[in-house]
């Protein structure tokens, strides 16, 4: 198996309040990352509080951080994403 099929495959999942808590200090936590994702990415669609979202391994670094869904990519057909730990976007 490649390393890019390797990477897409999820790490968990998380309710849809623990996924917008994580975004939330991802932007309190990076500067800039905020205006990041407004510009590249659209928002979520509101959803009901039982509704779960992937979770993948960042591939930065040491592979301490996860990245959570942040919206769905203006250019591509792809989740967008934002790493807790690094503050980087990926695209899912």
């Amino acid at each position: 198996m490649s390393s890019n099929v390797g990477q897409n495959y999820p790490y968990s999942s998380e309710t849809e309040t623990e996924r917008a808590a994580a975004v939330q200090a991802a932007f309190e936590k990076f500067e800039g990352l905020r205006d990041t994702v407004a510009t590249e990415a659209t928002p979520l669609e509101p959803s009901a509080s039982n509704q779960r979202w992937w979770v993948y391994v960042c591939p930065v670094g040491d592979f301490s951080g996860r990245l959570h869904a942040a919206g769905h990519a203006r250019e591509r057909h792809a989740v967008y994403t934002v790493c807790d730990t690094c503050g980087k976007t990926f695209l899912r």
